[in-house]
């Protein structure tokens, strides 16, 4: 995801390989080279695959926990701008405010990311296999928010996964299901909510229809309104004011 304030500009993971990336961006007009940093959520490869080949290409610092950090040690070893931040304290890159938020996940020490310009409110929140209080207070009065819907549980259990990974999936450490993602829709204050996007779908275990009534139903609006993320074209920009 690409976040834009006043001429900063946050990558927030970068899992494709390097040439993906640059053709993501390029779809988007977006100069490579202007990109102020990189947020990196969590290890797994879908996460950081291309993150510290772009960062050594163009120079662009790397965002990271320290549990992070130790687990792909050998990816960012010749990185030259590490940076590692404090999930329980906020930090800035230019114009843009984060505040980072610990959530469930099978990785060392994974976090998700809330943007600010001081006003508005952007918050993200994938790779988490549950809700905890935390996440909720955190994600509470958002003016936008990306949001796991990664299975429907149906089609998980149903499906041609070997038990192991469902288990891993559906598990409190694994991602968010079509409904605990509504279920935390309705857990918190969406009253300023002007975006919703479903992301981090799975192709095999879930649809679209299935993601955004869920949402829908939560929030007791239109199905129409909800936006979802694709794995190849993601989403069209949104203006948060």
């Amino acid at each position: 995801m690409l976040v834009e304030i006043d001429g900063t500009r946050i990558l927030a993971d970068c899992g494709f390989v390097l040439n993906s990336a640059l053709a993501r961006l390029a779809r988007r007009n977006i100069d490579p080279a202007s990109i102020s940093a990189i947020l990196i959520t969590h290890e797994h490869d879908d996460h950081i695959g291309g993150a510290a080949r772009f960062a050594r290409k163009f120079g662009v610092p790397v965002w990271l926990t320290h549990g992070t950090l130790q687990a792909a040690a050998d990816q960012f070893a010749d990185v030259d701008a590490i940076e590692v931040f404090d999930c329980h304290q906020r930090f800035a890159v230019g114009a843009i405010e984060i505040e980072p938020y610990t959530v469930p996940h099978d990785a060392r020490e994974p976090a998700q990311f809330v943007f600010s310009d001081g006003a508005a409110r952007l918050g993200l929140l994938t790779d988490a296999g549950s809700l905890t209080a935390h996440m909720q207070a955190v994600l509470n009065g958002l003016d936008a928010l990306v949001l796991e819907c990664n299975h429907d549980l149906d089609m998980l259990w149903n499906g041609n996964y070997p038990p192991r990974l469902k288990q891993r999936i559906a598990g409190k450490f694994g991602h968010l299901d079509n409904a605990t993602a509504a279920q935390l829709l309705a857990s918190v204050d969406c009253a300023r909510l002007k975006h919703l996007i479903a992301a981090h779908l799975s192709q095999q275990n879930n649809t679209p229809e299935l993601a955004s009534a869920a949402l829908a139903r939560a929030l007791n609006c239109e199905q129409q309104w909800i936006g979802v993320a694709t794995q190849h074209d993601g989403f069209d920009w949104r203006s948060v004011s």
